[in-house]
């Protein structure tokens, strides 16, 4: 018969709540806990944590939400801190490499979802970070605006409301499913005004096989509770030089469609185009809605463009590439600042038009999905 104790001496491996593999441990009984973990904070906080998952992962358990666009995948570069001392032994990932400069890789700069926390380490965390919070949420509505994009309603619980905005983003929690044992954080744009109180509107594109938007559109329903934290990244300003160039392509119009609200809300008098690349008119959507802007703003135009019309759908509108339609509609943007928000190809390949306009980079603000 084996001893009651008959684990203490096997080599155990665990998977932590992300995802990641902990290094092998011996000596431990496998009903008993990690090692705790000492987190220092700048220079007056302190957490104690367990052994082993990402940092960004663990920060997160720990109340402290890093600003990720890719959940924590090293996709998207945001996670970035600064940690003096503690991560030494481990190399510098391939998504490390590609993200960080010579100059942050010297200067202590790692992406926390990269670290593993193997030990006592220190790390620098902006104070704005450290004002973020998470909130209880409870599903009041949920749509379908096309045949892959879902529009999602959350009622603000715990806290009841949340200040925010236009062109930031929440990063929700998604729970433990079919798809995954795990819980895992996405991040999504908000796409309601940010002068609305209560509620946060999300829209939502599904990607076959994607753990995070196969559940909102195959399993999330009505009534159900979902944590979010937030809110994260850079609002557009609302005052700069000159005319304002919007452009974005399926769910990409989340973070426009608050921008354009709020500008509502000003009362904008600069002169707006709205540029919205889409295949068919079957991905188009909210057109009523930025036909009823146009008239509410001094000077704004919505130019919905498709690039691959079905013959069904008798097309009169502007038809080709959103980037070809930007260059034929923009003579000259030197005083022009833009958002630009959608996938990483068409935003690359937006930023040379405008940049051939004349725009410069500091006058370009862009999302680009993960």
């Amino acid at each position: 018969m084996l001893e009651p104790n008959y684990l203490k001496h096997t080599i155990i491996c665990f998977f932590s709540q992300r995802g990641f593999l902990l290094d092998s441990c011996r000596e431990k009984d496998m009903l008993g806990s990690m090692a705790d973990i000492k987190i220092k904070i700048n220079t007056d906080r302190e957490v104690m944590v367990k052994q082993g998952d990402s940092l960004y992962a663990t920060l997160a358990d720990a109340g402290v939400f890093v600003p990720s666009a890719c959940g924590g995948r090293g996709g998207c570069g945001l996670c970035r801190l600064t940690i003096p001392n503690g991560v030494e032994s481990q190399p510098f990932t391939k998504p490390e490499k590609h993200w960080l400069t010579d100059e942050d890789r010297t200067s202590g700069v790692r992406l926390s979802c990269q670290v593993k926390v193997l030990n006592d380490l220190h790390v620098n965390i902006p104070e704005q970070l450290l004002k973020v919070k998470a909130c209880q949420t409870q599903v009041v509505s949920l749509r379908n605006l096309t045949y892959d994009i879902k529009e999602v309603r959350l009622k603000l619980l715990k806290p009841d409301n949340m200040e925010f905005k236009p062109g930031q983003y929440i990063q929700v929690r998604i729970p433990p499913y079919e798809l995954s044992r795990l819980p895992i954080f996405r991040t999504y744009s908000l796409a309601n005004d940010p002068a609305e109180s209560g509620e946060i509107e999300l829209e939502v594109r599904y990607v076959p096989n994607g753990i995070s938007t196969t559940y909102i559109h195959q399993y999330l329903k009505e009534g159900d509770f979902l944590s979010i934290n937030g809110p994260h990244g850079n609002a557009f300003p609302s005052d700069g030089p000159g005319n304002i160039i919007l452009i974005a392509g399926g769910s990409g119009m989340s973070p426009v469609k608050s921008i354009l609200l709020d500008m509502v809300a000003r009362r904008e008098k600069r002169t707006v185009r709205y540029y919205f690349g889409a295949k068919a008119l079957r991905d188009l959507f909210f057109v009523d809605l930025m036909r009823e802007i146009e008239k509410k703003l001094a000077d704004f135009r919505f130019v919905p463009a498709l690039s691959e019309p079905m013959p069904e759908d008798n097309w009169s509108g502007e038809r080709g590439l959103i980037t070809d339609v930007v260059a034929r509609h923009l003579p000259d943007a030197k005083d022009t600042m833009a958002y630009l928000c959608g996938s990483p190809l068409m935003i690359d390949a937006c930023l040379k038009v405008l940049k051939s306009k004349g725009m410069t980079d500091k006058h370009i603000y862009y999302d680009k999905f993960a």
